[in-house]
């Protein structure tokens, strides 16, 4: 953990939670603490993203508890969460395609009524990624992936979220995409934003997290800071090809 993390902002805490009758988490504990970037990998199959979806109350747990800013959101509905500060950016580049990238961002701004703070958090995401601004009145369809993937990625910080939860943002880009989109997950955290990322580019991953979490076959499996699991040798010889 780096010594400027404040307190515990997120902590699923020994979740099991699955599909039907069929669990894919068996007991798993995770942490955020404001200020941080947190990286979830794992081999496929791992939990990562049923742990996110969880989370943020599109799975109910069957057993445990998710705390959250100080309150209990356990088996919360996604709207709710999200209200409470909680964003999620799924997997898949999902954006408005037949909408301008301005609209879009205007659609993630959806619950906010104070039009001095849409206009603000436009500021702040226009700050961080350049390249909508000046895209603003493209239809995101038209946009390469790894753009769409930002339209997808700055339309989660329009309610000014204390927690954003990212799963897979590289998956399926172009390699210069993969290292755009890594660059800009550095610049949200050290702009105030606090991240919680689960990512199949697990190296990649661990380089700019603060912490890591190895999850395999939906359990705890190694956890500490990001640079001390890129160098365990477990850890490299498991889940970095080393």
């Amino acid at each position: 953990m780096t010594g400027d993390a404040g307190p515990v902002l997120l902590r699923a805490e020994a979740i099991t939670a699955g599909y039907g009758k069929m669990a894919i988490l068996h007991d798993v504990t995770l942490e955020v603490r404001t200020g941080e970037m947190v990286s979830v990998i794992g081999p496929n199959g791992a939990g990562k993203s049923t742990a996110f979806k969880t989370i943020v109350g599109f799975l109910r747990p069957t057993h445990g508890r998710v705390r959250f800013d100080g309150q209990d959101i356990t088996g919360l509905r996604p709207d709710q969460v999200l209200h409470r500060g909680l964003a999620y950016v799924p997997q898949g580049r999902i954006v408005f395609p037949q909408m301008t990238v301005l609209e879009n961002l205007e659609m993630g701004a959806y619950i906010e009524r104070d039009a001095g703070r849409i206009r603000h958090a436009l500021d702040r995401v226009y700050t961080l990624f350049p390249i909508l601004a000046q895209r603003r009145g493209q239809k995101a369809g038209t946009m390469s992936g790894g753009e769409q993937q930002m339209v997808a990625i700055a339309r989660a910080l329009m309610t000014t979220p204390k927690l954003i939860l990212l799963d897979e943002p590289s998956l399926g880009l172009a390699p210069k995409f993969v290292s755009l989109i890594f660059d800009k997950l550095s610049d949200m955290r050290r702009a105030g934003f606090t991240l919680m990322v689960v990512e199949q580019n697990a190296a990649r991953a661990l380089a700019v997290a603060d912490r890591g979490y190895v999850l395999e076959l939906g359990r705890n499996r190694f956890e500490g800071g990001g640079q001390t699991l890129l160098q365990d040798p477990e850890v490299k010889r498991l889940y970095l090809g080393g």
